[in-house]
């Protein structure tokens, strides 16, 4: 890679730590859902076949979650806004969700995942655009194979995009009655949940793959790991504060919106993608 290149990366890294640490406070997304589509960009910039591209960017950023769910869930924590019992309940059955995805997303075309998180990102997007609250908000009671199932595919869904979980917990929980600022936090720690192992089966599956950029360990790249942590961690705090600080519905909103961009730029980019292949 030329010195061009390099520092264009390292500004994309700082950009996108900067914007992942707000996000991961405001929204409980841990930050990925800025960071997976940052990176892809930023590295498509070196000639990398998308798909391994897409790899790359997925397990860079849940190696960042990693960090970045500790800071935004103990923000989130101080202002009571975390529900322990859930998170002991759910915890088992979205690390197996976890484990299956990780897996999959380190084996299968990384276009695959593009369409994946594109899809996924736009059909909760419309979820929080467009549905109101009414009424009192109390969590829906489901039995324990039913929370496991939803766990399982939050885990699943959650690794394969290489996002901390909150852009599937927060409105999946929402949705199920529970107040946004609570699913907001609940979800921040589920982050760890899912970066920890995501990142560890990302950098197995990736070991002794061609082309990869240096200082990469299998799908993790550690300069990009080592620009962006700093910043996701620094900057959740602000992300906490402004999450309990704005009304409810454009706390929605703007989460709503926010994915809306994200989905339509990578689904321009996979149809690039499949007319390249």
């Amino acid at each position: 890679m030329d010195l061009g290149t390099i520092l264009t990366l390292l500004g994309v890294a700082v950009a996108a730590g900067v914007a992942g640490g707000i996000l991961a406070g405001l929204l409980g997304v841990g930050g990925g859902i800025v960071i997976v589509p940052a990176l892809y960009f930023a590295l498509s910039l070196t000639g990398m076949e998308p798909g391994l591209t897409m790899q790359l960017a997925v397990g860079t950023s849940l190696a960042t979650i990693v960090f970045t769910s500790v800071s935004s869930a103990w923000g989130h924590h101080k202002k009571g806004a975390i529900d322990g019992a859930l998170l002991r309940l759910w915890a088992p059955s979205i690390l197996v969700g976890v484990v299956l995805g990780s897996f999959t997303g380190g084996l299968i075309d990384g276009r695959i995942m593009i369409a994946v998180f594109a899809l996924v990102a736009a059909a909760v997007a419309a979820d929080m655009v467009l549905r109101g609250r009414h009424g009192e908000i109390t969590p829906k009671g489901f039995s324990r194979p039913a929370w496991a199932g939803f766990g399982v595919f939050a885990g699943t869904v959650s690794s394969m995009m290489g996002i901390g979980g909150g852009t599937v917990c927060v409105p999946l929980l929402n949705f199920l009655g529970y107040d946004i600022r609570r699913a907001v936090g609940t979800s921040a720690a589920i982050g760890f949940v899912i970066g920890l192992p995501g990142a560890i089966i990302y950098m197995l599956t990736g070991l002794g793959t061609e082309g990869l950029p240096p200082f990469s360990v299998g799908y993790v790249n550690l300069v990009a790991v080592a620009v962006i942590i700093p910043l996701t961690t620094s900057f959740a705090g602000v992300g906490v504060r402004l999450a309990h600080a704005i009304p409810q519905r454009a706390l929605r909103l703007s989460f709503g919106l926010f994915l809306a961009l994200t989905s339509g730029r990578m689904l321009w980019d996979l149809a690039g993608a499949m007319g390249v292949a």
